[in-house]
Parts: structure tokens; C-alpha cells; sequence
């Protein structure tokens, strides 16, 4: 499912001493099954910019179109759109509530009116995809979980209703390391399964450049860089000035650089930088 949002601008209390801009002419375009890491610096815009994906804020100008369907025009239908998009706030455990974890996961299915046996069919796929075994916990009190198994669950639940679009505000934030690589590599592996279009809100640039097939980055309310992560990270000045940084690895790369390693400067993962180390190592040894 595309996404395209032309000129957006959001202001909080219009008319007041207390007025101020949060999205200040905001454009972009994302297609159809593409995963997109929207980074920046708290306060630059990045919560207010997702919660208008689904509706959630009304934009004070613009316009945003999923599926070329202008859903900021009036009389749109929102509780639809919400349906094809579903967002993941930070923290989504705290919004548990249910006895189980079947419970909890089917509790939107139940609302859109569906059979017992489509409900059933949807908490045992939603909870494949984050890695919960279904006969083991479906009767289990999400309450009795750890911190990032109930994070999971939470996910799942907006994953039954089976969205074109997934939205995930920090999907690992307050996680210990274990908890974060589940969740993480649950996303991964989401998006490869089901070519999903997903929005990974992150403040780690080392998962973005992982993960992301496109990278937009927000400052003061503006989308002042967008593309590729290897041609966003090669604007080290321009991110660092407005506290933010590349992955560790880049700046691993450029000292291994000074000592006379030859690397390409382009460098951003983990395994791209092993492969690298090894060759030039091999070339060494000749």
C-alpha cells in the first residue's frame, strides 16, 4: 500500500500565544511494500507526523493519500483507514487488558464482526509472526510475561487486523538486549514474509541502516533529507548538527581508513563492514 503526502503542516493551538508548528510543509512518497526508518531528534516531528498516516491528527493544510484515496478530505472514512493502518505507539504494553493473551489479540478482529473461526485463524498467525507459540500462551495472562514478550503480543494485536500498513514508534525502546533483537528480527522477518509496507520510528541509526529500504529525516517539523541509507549517512556534518549520528560501524570505517585499511566510505552494516575487513586482511596477507 503507497503512501503520498503533499505540503503537510500541523499547527498545536492555532490562534493562541501557544501556537506552533510541528510539521512544517512536509512531502514525501513511500510505495507499495517498502520499509522506511523516519528518524530525528526528539521533538523534531516524527510522533505527530505517523499519527496522521491513519487519521488520528487532522492536518491544518495538505494533503495525504493512501492508495491515491485522499484521507484528509472530508468524509472520508476514518475507522476504515485505520483499519489499513495500524500504529504501534511506544510502549504498546501499557494498553494490555485482557485475562489472555488470545484474548487481547482477537479483541479487534471481534469488533470488525468476524467468525469465530477467522478470529482464531488470525491470533494464531499474528502470534506466529512475533514469534509467540500459540498453544503455549493463547490461555496465558499477557500480566505473567516478560517485558518483551508482552511487547510482542501487544504488536500482534494490531497485527490481526491485518493492516497493509504497520507503523512502529520505537518498537524497542525500554527492552533489554535480547528483548530488542526478538522484536527486531520479528519486524525483519514480517517484512520479508508479507512485503507489508512499514514505517520503523527509530532513534538507532545501527537498526535503520539494517533494516530500511529508505530513510526520511525529520528536523523541526521539516523532512530535510530523504533516500537510501547509505545516501543519507553519507551527510555525517549535516546529522551530526542536529544531534543525530551514522552508524557506529561508518565511523569504525573511517578509522580503520586512517591506519590505512582502503574501505569504502559507504560502509553502514555489520556484515558489510566484516566482509570488507576480511578481504582487505586477505589482500594483506599477499
Amino acid at each position: 500500500m503507497s503512501i503520498k503526502v503533499n505540503n503537510l503542516t500541523f499547527k498545536y493551538m492555532v490562534g493562541t500565544p501557544f501556537e506552533k508548528t510541528a510539521l512544517d510543509n512536509v512531502s514525501f512518497e513511500i510505495k507499495d511494500g517498502e520499509f522506511i526508518g523516519l528518524i530525528g531528534h526528539t521533538g523534531s516531528g516524527k510522533s505527530t507526523l505517523i499519527q496522521h498516516l491513519n487519521g488520528l491528527l487532522k492536518p491544518t493544510s495538505g494533503e495525504i493519500y493512501i492508495d491515491d484515496e485522499c484521507i484528509t478530505a472530508k468524509g472520508v472514512d476514518l475507522k476504515r483507514i485505520r483499519q489499513l493502518v495500524g500504529l504501534v505507539f511506544q510502549y504498546p504494553e501499557h494498553q494490555l487488558f485482557e485475562e489472555t493473551v488470545f484474548k487481547d489479540v482477537s479483541y479487534g478482529p471481534k469488533n470488525l464482526g468476524l467468525d469465530e473461526e477467522e478470529i482464531e485463524s488470525r491470533v494464531k498467525w499474528a502470534l506466529s509472526i512475533v514469534g509467540i507459540d500459540y498453544d503455549k500462551y493463547k490461555d496465558v495472562s499477557p500480566f505473567d510475561l516478560s517485558g518483551g514478550q508482552k511487547r510482542r503480543v501487544a504488536i500482534a494485536g494490531v497485527l490481526a487486523m491485518q493492516p497493509k500498513v504497520l507503523i512502529l514508534d520505537e518498537p524497542t525502546a525500554g527492552l533489554d538486549p535480547k528483548g530488542r533483537d526478538e522484536i527486531l528480527q520479528n519486524i525483519k522477518n514480517l517484512h520479508k514474509k508479507s512485503k507489508m509496507t512499514i514505517i520503523l520510528v527509530s532513534h538507532s541509526m545501527d537498526d535503520v541502516a539494517e533494516l530500511a529500504d529508505k530513510l526520511i529525516v525529520m528536523y523541526r517539523g521539516k523532512n530535510i533529507i530523504q533516500g537510501t541509507p547509505k545516501e543519507v549517512f553519507r551527510n555525517v556534518e549535516t546529522l551530526e548538527s542536529i544531534g543525530l549520528a551514522v552508524p557506529q560501524v561508518k565511523y569504525l570505517v573511517q578509522s580503520l581508513n586512517k591506519k590505512g585499511f582502503n574501505l569504502n566510505e559507504d560502509i553502514i552494516t555489520v556484515s558489510e563492514a566484516k566482509d570488507a575487513i576480511l578481504k582487505a586482511l586477505r589482500r594483506e596477507k599477499k
